[in-house]
């Protein structure tokens, strides 16, 4: 869903938006991979970024974004996909961008345009991909 966003989803159909989109075997293997996304992305967003998008998110996706310590430093995309591959069992940086795209294109479909632009304006340059959109150059 482009646009606004939408509120009210649950937890099993974001599950299921998630394992749809990342073709993933069994809804355990998607749950762990929705939680391991949102935990790292928790971290590297503001407190009021990070509000807004929990508040589209239903709560047990909500709370796995909102209760994570600030991160000490901002990582690139690749870092970022790094960390995740880290945090699933078998996982290589090919999985895991596979992984991380599959949970935060689901999320910039859930948050909307606007919120999703609020949420890559958080992070380093790079992360567009992940979120299923082009980035723009600026020019020089």
């Amino acid at each position: 869903m482009k646009g606004k966003g939408r509120t009210g989803m649950q937890w099993n159909e974001l599950v299921t938006r998630v394992r749809e989109y990342g073709r993933y075997a069994t809804d355990a293997e998607t749950k762990q991979v929705i939680r391991v996304v949102l935990s790292a992305l928790g971290g590297h967003l503001t407190n009021g970024v990070r509000e807004r998008v929990a508040g589209r998110l239903p709560a047990t996706a909500a709370e796995t974004l909102r209760y994570q310590l600030p991160a000490t430093k901002p990582l690139t995309a690749a870092e970022f996909v790094e960390t995740v591959a880290r945090r699933l069992d078998g996982a290589t940086s090919a999985t895991a961008r596979w992984d991380v795209s599959s949970v935060l294109a689901v999320l910039a479909e859930v948050c909307g345009d606007d919120l999703t632009d609020q949420v890559l304006a958080d992070l380093p340059e790079g992360y567009a991909l992940l979120f299923g959109r082009g980035q723009l150059l600026h020019a020089a």
